[in-house]
């Protein structure tokens, strides 16, 4: 049986791809009454499955008709996209997060299952040989660098 994050997310994917535009408005509230659950649970599936690194930019405006407006991020001009990796990658960056990113740019054709597994090897916790507080440093240096010079 799928959670409730699940079925949210679904939802929203699924109101994103039937839109005209590449972007969503949503009322928190109306979303949360019609699961059935409190809008912290609609907040929990926004920020962890609708990020930058999966493809998504959220606006959020609250208050009496507050919305929250979700954004595909389509991707179509290399020297955007080069700033878009260097920009929002950072100066540190977690396993977990970069594997995040590996996925966004496989999924979209930018890295092969082979490259996306490489990389997601060189970018590992236990590869990367330096002291913790290094190890995101020298993590984002490298994604960073390999995915502009792929694209």
């Amino acid at each position: 049986m799928a959670r409730l994050s699940d079925i949210i997310e679904n939802f929203i994917k699924n109101m994103l791809e039937k839109s005209e535009n590449d972007f969503l408005e949503i009322q928190r509230n109306e979303l949360a009454n019609l699961f059935n659950c409190a809008p912290s649970q609609i907040n929990y599936v926004l920020e962890t499955r609708f990020t930058i690194d999966k493809g998504y930019y959220i606006e959020s405006k609250r208050g009496g008709g507050g919305f929250i407006k979700i954004t595909k991020i389509r991707i179509n001009d290399n020297d955007y996209l080069k700033d878009a990796i260097w920009n929002n990658i950072g100066e540190e960056i977690t396993q977990q997060q970069a594997e995040g990113y590996i996925e966004f740019f496989k999924d979209r054709g930018y890295l092969t299952e082979r490259e996306a597994t490489i990389l997601k090897i060189a970018l590992n916790d236990k590869v990367i040989n330096a002291p913790p507080d290094l190890k995101d440093k020298i993590r984002a240096n490298i994604l960073k660098t390999v995915l502009i010079s792929i694209i």
